[in-house]
């Protein structure tokens, strides 16, 4: 029993469908069953149809949720995240084989609930990085479905922001088939995680390889438009929680100062990792402290365009009026004019420093990005 309850999962639930089939026969005395997504019969109150197939019966049904009557049954869908799982039967095409299948549906649905949340290892992930479960408890649960507690891994946070997350989750299950070291969970309509195990010491270098990867992957191959948030590598399965907050805060502060990146680690964020969780009360009396003379609003497209170029070439005048095409004078003139805005001169390091940080302050209030 053991064996099939960590390991033989489908076969548990199957059996946990039966039992429950068993009982209602008692009551209901019509045939009534499951099918799962491979159009097979897992469960049935006449059991000598267990295992036999109901061919094109998914196709029929599309986005509502109405019983379908075919060939003499009543048929109604269970599905999860839009994703249709099961179906119920029951003979007949009358008011009764419809309101069995209701009730069917309904019962069917909470038994799979209650048993992905007690034996399911999937499950059981999503509810620590979600804080689902209590810390006290994780360490006994993780040894009860034969997880490693202590162990190298990096949360991967996809989000979708074209296209199905059915498709996405399909591909991203086919790139990571060790189910008993890494996990694919779906959390929303736009947002899967992806839970790698790494063997060695190597884990940040490879994380990222990997990162890169399920982006090329679905972005080049499947056209599917992704951003990517990774995490520091954990040690600890008790860990997968900040780790997941760890890649939630990458897209976020990534989408304010690394806009043209698609694949943020946390790790590299650098100083908008501390801008990200400063309060706002606090950026904005630092705004008003740094412009005491005018606000940073003053400044044109082309002065900002030249300022980002000076720190790009590290304070360098010469390479930077290379590189702008411009007179050596003429970006000597608009640092002066700078300075005269904002009392800051762009050529003294601390100065460039506190300009730098200003200006990246005043984009993060702009953006009003998501607080985690």
């Amino acid at each position: 029993m053991q064996v099939l309850r960590y390991f033989g999962g489908a076969v548990m639930q199957n059996r946990l469908f039966q039992n429950t089939l068993t009982q209602l026969k008692k009551d209901i005395k019509r045939v009534i069953g499951v099918i799962d997504d491979s159009e097979t019969v897992i469960a049935c109150s006449d059991e000598l149809r267990i295992g036999n197939t109901v061919d094109n019966i998914f196709t029929v049904f599309d986005s509502s949720g109405e019983t379908r009557c075919i060939g003499g049954f009543s048929y109604k869908k269970i599905e999860t995240f839009n994703k249709m799982e099961y179906l119920v039967f029951c003979e007949g095409d009358d008011e009764i084989a419809a309101n069995t299948c209701a009730l069917m549906g309904v019962h069917f649905l909470t038994l799979k609930q209650y048993y992905d949340e007690k034996y399911d290892r999937n499950s059981f992930v999503k509810n620590i990085i979600m804080d689902n479960i209590l810390l006290g408890d994780v360490l006994f649960r993780t040894r009860e479905l034969h997880l490693t507690v202590e162990a190298k891994r990096v949360v991967y946070l996809i989000r979708i922001l074209n296209s199905s997350e059915n498709t996405a989750m399909d591909i991203l299950q086919s790139l990571f088939p060790d189910k008993k070291r890494d996990f694919v969970i779906r959390i929303d309509d736009h947002d899967l995680v992806v839970i790698k195990e790494f063997d060695d010491e190597t884990a940040k270098e490879k994380s990222l390889q990997i990162a890169q990867n399920i982006f090329d992957t679905l972005s080049a191959e499947e056209m599917i438009t992704v951003s990517v948030g990774v995490s520091t590598v954990v040690e600890s399965i008790q860990d997968l929680g900040q780790a997941y907050r760890e890649s939630r805060i990458a897209l976020e502060v990534g989408k304010v100062f690394d806009t043209e990146k698609s694949v943020i680690s946390y790790d590299n964020l650098g100083i908008g990792r501390l801008i990200y969780q400063l309060p706002t009360t606090l950026c904005e009396l630092f705004l008003n402290e740094v412009f005491k003379k005018e606000s940073i609003n003053v400044l044109d497209s082309e002065t900002i365009y030249t300022i980002q170029k000076f720190f790009e070439n590290n304070l360098n005048v010469s390479e930077t009026s290379r590189k702008l095409f411009v007179h050596r004078n003429t970006l000597v003139y608009r640092l002066d004019k700078i300075k005269k805005l904002t009392g800051l001169d762009l050529r003294e390091f601390d100065d460039a420093i506190i300009f730098k940080v200003a200006m990246m302050v005043n984009k993060y209030l702009t953006s009003e990005p998501t607080r985690i």
